[in-house]
């Protein structure tokens, strides 16, 4: 069949997003040029509405009666509307203007307060979400929640989505200080460590249910995995994440039995699913032998896969370095990193990462969904880790993969007219392709943005390089413009590509297997942290609330992240609201003081000047 003319001879909606290069007034006709270079003529004959970028918690921002002064080179503007046929060519109106400042180098999401103020917004609607307007009940917390906040009728208690929706009420509580969301984040972590958590005593190592299942005051345990990828197995990402929630709360409280939780964990990873022969971890264990070796796991036997060696690091171990210093914990990072930067490029075959393989490290391209695809979040994810990873023990291979990725990235993972980031694609074209082709849509995961904006913040806050810069508010565009669910709260799990949200099935969800409060909130923690401290070197706040006696030597660890050596600097303390000068200021440790009982901890942050940072 002869391949078609590329003409157009109908209608269609789309997006185009970009920065203005020129604005005809007289013919109501303005100018975009896209993240490609490609320029596109947008006609306002339809009398567009045109919005400011106003955040979760904010009224509407009404700019239609602005447009021509807001139309100035350099503004970035997401625009939706209409291509219509049009002599040889194709005719843009708008119908829909959404400018995310008010002049060219106004970004509102770099404000200081910005994703401080997104976080309280998206707590409050999961605290209200799993528990009302009463007391903090995790009896009735539920795994899936609908659109506007309604549970569903599943009775299924997931311990990974209780653990992210601790995680986030911990991270609400690091950038507010509000004691209501470290209330649920204590009232989260004791009731996985009270019925989710098993104790092997005579193996001195705890693991974690896949969840409980609730009918009334029955409740019955769900030892292994009830998804199908996983059915009847112990998958690594499940004990992983089981500990993302509890390890955010120990960096506020210091509680040692999370911690005695953690080690424990850590001693099952490397009892039971590392592989001291061939080096990395196993995905999967099973349930009985507690082998990765068992017959019974079929397609998983003897495998290893990225959630099991890359996701320690983001989900708690990272965190629980912060919170203790510990050496140990580092060298189980450089271990994992190195792995990953040795195993994972493929730049042979795919400019994306192998995410699948073999005992041996031989490439696995025939699993279940997976096959010989690439998750695009996961390469920016490796590259947003790899440059933490380098400020804590910096490596040539750890810059150069993660640089590689992130040039790399943008033209095979990214939409370059629309904005935003896609999901799952082929990682080889075939002869004659162009491009990559989509998995099974071009749909765009909340989660997949929250990995590009983190991982080109922290590209370009370590390396001051621009075009990185450009990519970080390019995304940080798409999110905030189409994300933000304006009605009923919280973050939309996925857009279209044009960025109108996709309310189909689990994706209509707030509240699922995949989604409760831990992506969205990872991003508003670390945005609100890179933005401030590392690209616009603004003060910021955090808070915490230990005991002092239940830390070592009465020492409060206060780094916000894995930033660049000499970065930021405690610039003030406050203890119960007075001031506390017994602080070790680039160290970023409190001494705290000799009493008995929680205080409260205010620490703020700043950074340092450029020459202290390069020496």
């Amino acid at each position: 069949m002869p391949a078609r003319p590329r003409t157009v001879d109908f209608t269609f909606s789309d997006t185009v997003a970009g920065r203005v290069s020129g604005f005809d007034r007289q013919a109501r006709v303005f100018t975009l040029v896209t993240a490609d270079g490609r320029s596109f003529d947008i006609a306002l004959d339809g009398d567009p509405s045109a919005e400011l970028l106003h955040n979760l918690g904010e009224p509407y921002q009404d700019a239609s009666g602005h447009v021509d002064e807001l139309l100035t080179p350099g503004a970035f503007v997401l625009a939706h509307g209409i291509f219509y046929p049009h002599r040889e060519s194709l005719r843009f109106e708008a119908k829909r203007l959404i400018f995310v400042g008010r002049d060219p180098q106004d970004f509102r999401f770099e404000e200081a307060g910005w994703w401080v103020r997104q976080i309280e917004e998206i707590a409050g609607f999961y605290r209200k979400a799993q528990f009302g307007d009463g007391p903090v009940d995790f009896a009735e917390y539920r795994t899936e929640i609908r659109l506007g906040g309604d549970k569903t009728a599943s009775h299924v208690q997931e311990t990974d989505t209780i653990s992210r929706l601790v995680y986030g009420m911990a991270s609400a509580f690091l950038l507010t200080g509000e004691d209501e969301y470290l209330e649920v984040a204590e009232r989260g972590t004791e009731y996985l460590r009270e019925h989710m958590r098993f104790v092997d005593t005579d193996e001195n190592v705890v693991y974690w249910y896949h969840g409980l299942k609730v009918d009334g005051d029955v409740e019955t345990k769900l030892f292994t995995s009830e998804f199908s990828d996983d059915y009847d197995a112990l998958p690594a990402y499940e004990q992983i994440y089981a500990l993302a929630g509890p390890v955010q709360t120990y960096r506020i409280t210091g509680d040692p039995r999370i911690k005695a939780d953690a080690d424990a964990t850590i001693r099952l990873f490397d009892r039971f699913y590392l592989d001291p022969q061939e080096g990395g971890y196993f995905s999967h264990i099973d349930p009985i032998l507690l082998s990765p070796d068992h017959a019974s796991l079929g397609p998983n036997r003897a495998r290893k896969n990225w959630n099991s060696v890359g996701d320690h690091a983001p989900a708690y171990l990272i965190n629980l370095y912060l919170a203790t210093g510990e050496r140990r914990y580092a060298d189980m990072l450089e271990y994992t990193f190195d792995t990953i930067v040795e195993r994972f490029p493929d730049d042979k075959h795919s400019p994306f990462v192998q995410e699948r393989f073999h005992r041996d490290w031989s490439h696995d391209t025939t699993h279940g969904w997976q096959q010989d695809r690439a998750v695009v979040g996961h390469n920016l994810k490796i590259a947003w880790n790899l440059m933490r990873m380098n400020a804590l023990r910096p490596k040539d291979a750890y810059l150069q993969t993660a640089l590689s990725l992130g040039e790399s990235m943008p033209e095979i993972g990214s939409d370059r007219q629309r904005g935003g980031w896609y999901d799952v694609v082929e990682r080889v074209k075939a002869d004659g392709e162009e491009r990559f082709r989509f998995a099974w849509h071009d749909r765009k995961a909340w989660w997949q943005q929250e990995q590009a904006i983190l991982a080109y913040l922290i590209l370009h806050g370590s390396t001051g390089r621009a075009d990185f810069r450009t990519e970080a508010r390019d995304a940080q565009s798409f999110y905030n413009a189409f994300f933000l669910d304006h009605d009923e709260g919280a973050v939309y799990f996925n857009t279209m590509a044009n960025g109108l949200p996709y309310l189909l099935g689990v994706e209509r969800l707030k509240g699922s297997h995949s989604m409760s409060m831990y992506h969205s909130a990872e991003l508003c923690y670390l945005a609100a942290v890179y933005n401030n401290l590392l690209v616009n070197r603004k003060p910021m706040d955090f808070w915490f609330k230990p005991e002092p006696a239940r830390l070592p030597d009465r020492i409060l660890r206060v780094s916000p992240d894995l930033l660049p050596a000499g970065s930021v600097r405690i610039a003030a303390v406050e203890i119960d609201g007075e001031e506390h000068t017994d602080f070790q200021a680039q160290a970023l440790t409190v001494r705290l003081p000799d009493t008995q009982g929680r205080v409260k901890v205010k620490v703020r942050l700043e950074p340092n000047s450029r020459t202290e940072v390069t020496g």
